[in-house]
C-alpha cells in the first residue's frame, strides 16, 4: 500500500471517530462545540493535523478539543505504523490532503510557518 492509498480511511476518521454507545455520544457532542468554536474563530485546524486555540477557549472547548485530537492521534498512530512513516508525518499529511479541503469560509488554519489565518 502507498503513502496515498491510506489517505482514504483517514479522511473517514478525521470527518467523524465513530465510537460505540454512550461515548458515541460524547464525541458527538464534542464535534457540535468544537463545530460552534471554529464558526467563532476560537478553534481552529493546525498544521499538524489536530486542532489548536487561535483563541482562549473555555472549559467545555478545552474538553471538546483534547477528545478530538485523542480521536484523530489515534487514527494517525495507526496509519503511521501501517505505512512505516512517524505520526507527525501522517498527521502532517493528513491536514494538507484531508482537513484543508473541508475548511469553510472563515474557519481558521495555521500555514506553514505555524500563523493563524482565515480561509
Amino acid at each position: 500500500m502507498t503513502f496515498n492509498q491510506w489517505l482514504a480511511p483517514v479522511a473517514v476518521a478525521v470527518g467523524s471517530i465513530t465510537c460505540a454507545g454512550s461515548a458515541y455520544a460524547d464525541v458527538v457532542a464534542s464535534k457540535a462545540v468544537v463545530d460552534a468554536a471554529k464558526a467563532a474563530g476560537i478553534v481552529g485546524e493546525q498544521n499538524d493535523g489536530n486542532l489548536g486555540f487561535v483563541k482562549p477557549g473555555d472549559a467545555a472547548t478545552k474538553a471538546a478539543v483534547a477528545e478530538i485530537n485523542a480521536g484523530r492521534r489515534q487514527v494517525y498512530a495507526q496509519a503511521a505504523a501501517k505505512n512505516g512513516v512517524t505520526v507527525e508525518v501522517a498527521g502532517a499529511s493528513a491536514f494538507k490532503t484531508v482537513v484543508q479541503e473541508r475548511l469553510k469560509p472563515g474557519e481558521f488554519y495555521q500555514d506553514a510557518s505555524g500563523n493563524w489565518v482565515r480561509k
